[in-house]
């Protein structure tokens, strides 16, 4: 990871850039799996090393491919940036050892999120979608108002295509699986947008488009982050507090576990739909500027 580091740092040629931020990002997951973040490390394999690459080689084609030297040589912030990593150095020596049963947080927070009432085997899923489950939907609106914001900036006018839907089983698999294993809407979200965004690559842009249409996209951003929320109104409409799953079911265990699900669908719906829609919008803009040079 630091040669690869060392490497960007020289590189004019934007893009073996790209290529070494997609083995940076492989090189990253696989430091996340040691560690036990396998959710983590999915998103990361799926985002960082998967769409990302593909939107910045679409973003190198609309410019040119070899980055302008610089005016002076960028001694302050080479200082600023070897300051900064020293005082994380520091920092970090005064921190307890990785996995030391006896550090505070596997004694205070740790137990609290194993010994929960939610009884979901994955506790990354438990964590996301109960116990920070404010914090998760305003992930989520935070992903669905970057979609908007693309789609102002980079919309084009175009024919409405036929519509088609697409699946695919491994997303499907981590979407469901994830109360129990590495999984859930974030990732399974990210795994179908980079599914259809390679399956543009090789068949093109147009037939995915008929696989998944614009106005489908479109609709998925809003529709995840409105499902998200409509679950929390459930809770207030059955006599609970919002996001409070207890309520949705008789038995408190299983509303856990169906208020937990609903959410993630929501998760996996805005974050595929705006991937899709970033990507759609990039494709768009390379036909455009085609029509127009002939």
């Amino acid at each position: 990871m630091a040669l690869s580091v060392l490497m960007l740092m020289r590189m004019r040629n934007l893009f073996a850039v790209i290529v070494l931020f997609g083995i940076y990002s492989f090189l990253m997951a696989t430091v996340l799996v040691a560690l036990d973040a396998v959710d983590v490390a999915m998103t990361e394999a799926a985002v960082g090393a998967g769409v990302s690459t593909v939107l910045l080689l679409g973003a190198l084609h609309l410019c040119k491919s070899r980055e302008a030297k610089p005016a002076h040589r960028p001694w302050l912030p080479l200082a600023v940036a070897l300051s900064t990593g020293l005082v994380l150095v520091y920092g970090a020596m005064g921190l307890p050892d990785f996995a030391d049963p006896l550090s505070p947080i596997h004694r205070h927070v740790v137990p609290r999120y194993l010994q929960n009432e939610v009884q979901v085997p994955n506790v990354v899923t438990a964590v996301l979608a109960s116990f920070r489950g404010y914090d998760t939907l305003g992930e989520t609106t935070v992903v669905f108002t970057a979609g908007v914001g693309i789609i102002a900036l980079l919309r084009r006018r175009k024919k409405p295509v036929a519509v088609g839907c697409a699946e695919t089983l491994f997303a499907l698999y981590v979407q469901f699986h994830g109360d129990f294993g590495p999984g859930g809407g974030f990732q399974a979200g990210v795994i179908v947008a980079a599914a259809m965004v390679f399956h543009a690559l090789i068949f093109g842009a147009d037939t995915a488009r008929r696989v998944v249409p614009d106005w489908l996209v479109e609709t998925m951003l809003a529709a995840g982050v409105l499902l998200y929320a409509g679950v929390g109104v459930a809770g207030l409409l059955l006599g609970g507090n919002f996001l409070d799953y207890f309520v949705l079911d008789v038995d408190p265990v299983h509303g856990q576990h169906r208020g937990i699900f609903w959410v993630e669908v929501g998760v996996a719906t805005t974050v595929s739909g705006v991937m899709l829609k970033i990507f759609y919008m990039f494709a768009s803009r390379d036909d455009a500027n085609g029509e127009s040079e002939q």
